[in-house]
């Protein structure tokens, strides 16, 4: 059974699905999803989860991402980014003094409203479906808290600024970019955005597309970072036989001794080193509810 995490280095122009498409291919695994989606502007760090690894999708994608974002000013358009309709112009640019401090009101915990061109959902319909509908202004959405843990700009030209920046799941970059060029009043739009982390998985794991669809069903298995080597920024838990077989049958277990508060999310390990599943903290203080179970 082939089961983990692939993680692609994400050339610009396909989408997520697309290189999601291939890895089926490749693999003969139609259970492959992606683990946060990357526009077809941006590059670098997309993770496939494959077979069982699929369950874990939505813990793998509550992880802080890394970015490296070209910023140009000057310009508005509808998606916040070079791809989009132009819909504002100005010849004035900050200077890099006004850039420095205008980055600094975007660090830590704020509300961040995402594009009208995004994935999120309205009534359930796509927010862009909405956006390209003829005859009818895009969606206003709502805003959603995101938190920026780091942010440094790298470099600044008088057009363009390179900006790195660590961020809570959810955050939209093209918001960013767009929001720093209202905030400085000349307009900017996201002309490259490359992700260099997702959660522990980096671009040094990462293999190439055209590596990807040049290579053998057995060679791509081998680039899968198997089950027990994923969420290990979490705690892991190993069981012994018994209590192992409770938590196959999704039976509550006790925190061990030492552990004062059940973490948000913990491994669980079989007595033979197997990842077992996933627990989060259960409806009764002090103990672990099996949330996900492999066989």
């Amino acid at each position: 059974m082939i089961a983990g995490v692939l993680v692609v280095d994400k050339p610009q122009g396909p989408t997520s699905h697309d290189l999601v498409a291939v890895a089926r291919r490749v693999l003969g695994e139609r259970r492959i999803g992606h683990c946060g989606t990357l526009d077809p502007l941006a590059t670098g760090v997309l993770a496939l989860a494959v077979g069982p690894a699929t369950r874990l999708v939505q813990y793998l994608m509550a992880s802080d991402k890394t970015y490296q974002a070209t910023i140009r000013f000057g310009e508005i358009t509808t998606t916040y980014d070079t791809l989009g309709e132009v819909c504002g112009q100005s010849d004035a640019r900050p200077t890099r003094d006004a850039l420095e401090q205008a980055l600094q009101r975007f660090l830590g915990p704020q509300m961040q409203v995402p594009p009208a061109f995004s994935a999120k959902k309205i009534d359930g319909h796509r927010a862009y479906d909405l956006a390209r509908r003829s005859g009818e202004p895009p969606p206003t959405l709502a805003p959603v808290a995101v938190h920026v843990h780091a942010l440094s700009l790298d470099d600044y030209d008088g057009e363009r600024a390179v900006v790195t920046m660590t961020v809570s799941p959810g955050f939209y970059v093209r918001s960013l970019a767009h929001d720093l060029g209202q905030a400085l009043g000349t307009g900017a739009v996201l002309e490259q955005l490359r992700r260099t982390r997702s959660g522990t998985f980096s671009v040094e794991d990462a293999v190439t597309l055209d590596t990807l669809v040049t290579t053998d069903r057995a060679s791509a298995a081998g680039r899968l970072i198997p089950m027990a080597a994923l969420l290990t920024d979490r705690p892991a838990l190993h069981l012994n036989a018994d209590t192992a077989a409770r938590a196959r049958k999704g039976v509550d277990l006790p925190c061990p001794p030492g552990w004062s508060d059940p973490p948000p999310l913990t491994r669980l390990f079989d007595d033979q080193g197997h990842l077992l599943g996933l627990a989060v903290p259960s409806r009764h203080a002090g103990g672990l509810h099996p949330a996900v179970v492999f066989g």
